[in-house]
C-alpha cells in the first residue's frame, strides 16, 4: 500500500487552471521530491491533500484511505510541514507539542511520553521548556517535524521546508528528514525547487504549471544529461 496515491488531480481558481490531471505516488518508506519552480503548483497540491481546499474531481488517497469518503482516517495519518511557520513563537516547544496532541486526542500522560520521544528524534530534547521564538530557524523547522510527528502519522508533507534557511540548517533538516525514513515507519513528500536536495535514488516527481512532465527514479530520469539540465530541458526553462 502507497502512503500516498493522488490520480486524476485537477483544481481550478477562477479560470486558472493550478493543477491539470496531476497523477503521483509516494511509495511506503520513499523520500519522495516534488520539483518545480515557484507557481508550478506543489502548494496547490499540498492544500488539497490536507484539505484546505476541496477536490473537485481525481482522487486521493493517504495510507489506503479516500480523502473524501474518509477524511478523518486520511487526516489522521498525515504530518504536515507548512511552508509558513505553524508555532507559537510565545509558548514553549513544549506547549506547542502538547496542544497539537490534544488535538490529535492524545491523553496528557501519553502525550508526554510522545513530547519526550519526538523531541529526541528531532534533536531537541534539551529545548522542550523553551520559547520557540528562542530558536534559531533551523531548531523551529525541526520543532515543526516533531509537531508533525507527534501522532505517528505514515506520511510526512514538507512543503517547501528549508526556505530561509542558512546552508547549514537546511542541510540539517534534510538530513533529519531522511534519518526519518531511514529509520522506518514514515513517508516524505519533500516539496522542493532546490535541486541539489534532490539524490539520485530519491523518487522524483517534476511538476511545471500544474501538470506532472517526469515521475520516477531521479538517477532514471536524469540520465547522462544530469537532473539540472534535464529540468531545463522539460520545462523550457532558461539556464
Amino acid at each position: 500500500m502507497d502512503a500516498l496515491r493522488i490520480t486524476g488531480l485537477s483544481h481550478h481558481f477562477g479560470s486558472t487552471q493550478a493543477l491539470d490531471d496531476v497523477s503521483l505516488t509516494v511509495p511506503r518508506g520513499s523520500f519522495t521530491a516534488l520539483l518545480g519552480v515557484n507557481g508550478a503548483g506543489k502548494t496547490t497540491l499540498f492544500s488539497l491533500v490536507t484539505r484546505l481546499y476541496s477536490n473537485v474531481s481525481g482522487s486521493i488517497e493517504v495510507a489506503g484511505f479516500d480523502l473524501r469518503r474518509q477524511p478523518a482516517q486520511a487526516m489522521a495519518r498525515l504530518g504536515v510541514v507548512f511552508q509558513s511557520r505553524a508555532l507559537d513563537a510565545d509558548l514553549s516547544v513544549a506547549q506547542n507539542l502538547a496542544y497539537h496532541a490534544a488535538l490529535h486526542g492524545i491523553g496528557r500522560r501519553a502525550a508526554r511520553a510522545r513530547i519526550a520521544q519526538v523531541l529526541a528524534q528531532v534533536g531537541l530534547e534539551e529545548r522542550a521548556g523553551d520559547r520557540v521564538s528562542a530558536l534559531s530557524g533551523g531548531q523551529q523547522r525541526r520543532a515543526e517535524i516533531a509537531r508533525a510527528l507527534i501522532h505517528s502519522p505514515d506520511l510526512l508533507l514538507l512543503d517547501e521546508a528549508t526556505v530561509g534557511l542558512d546552508v547549514k540548517s537546511r542541510a540539517e533538516v534534510l538530513a533529519l528528514t531522511r534519518r526519518l525514513i531511514a529509520s522506518g515507519g514514515v513517508s516524505a513528500l519533500w516539496a522542493t525547487h532546490i535541486l541539489d536536495e534532490i539524490q539520485g535514488d530519491d523518487d522524483l516527481v517534476i511538476l511545471h504549471k500544474g501538470r506532472v512532465l517526469s515521475s520516477g527514479k531521479t538517477a532514471a530520469i536524469a540520465g547522462p544529461s544530469g537532473l539540472t539540465q534535464t529540468f531545463l530541458s522539460l520545462t523550457g526553462a532558461a539556464a
